[in-house]
């Protein structure tokens, strides 16, 4: 379901690639407290899963002007329902950040 919100597509580089190459991130993650709803869960290929590591989404968003683009770009375009709450936080700590 996840892929399908976010259309095939890494919420942090855009690309759009087949299910068996993308992986699911944890916008906060587990080990600070992130659960396993799908307000918390993006699609992220495996190489931007890599790069971001265990730092929040925020943090990384903030240093990567480029991501932070894309994921502002695929929260415009998904079907945020089950987004919205967590969504909106990183979003408004992005633009606090930026």
């Amino acid at each position: 379901r996840i892929f399908r919100r976010d259309h095939f597509r890494c919420c942090y580089c855009g690309s759009q690639q087949p299910g068996p190459e993308l992986t699911l991130d944890h916008v906060e993650p587990r080990m600070r407290g992130g659960d396993h709803s799908e307000g918390n869960l993006v699609t992220c290929c495996q190489a931007c899963n890599t790069a971001k590591a265990g730092e929040a989404a925020w943090s990384y968003l903030a240093r990567n002007p480029a991501a932070r683009a894309c994921f502002l770009e695929a929260v415009a375009n998904a079907d945020t329902r089950h987004a919205g709450p967590v969504w909106a936080r990183l979003v408004r700590a992005i633009e606090e950040a930026g």
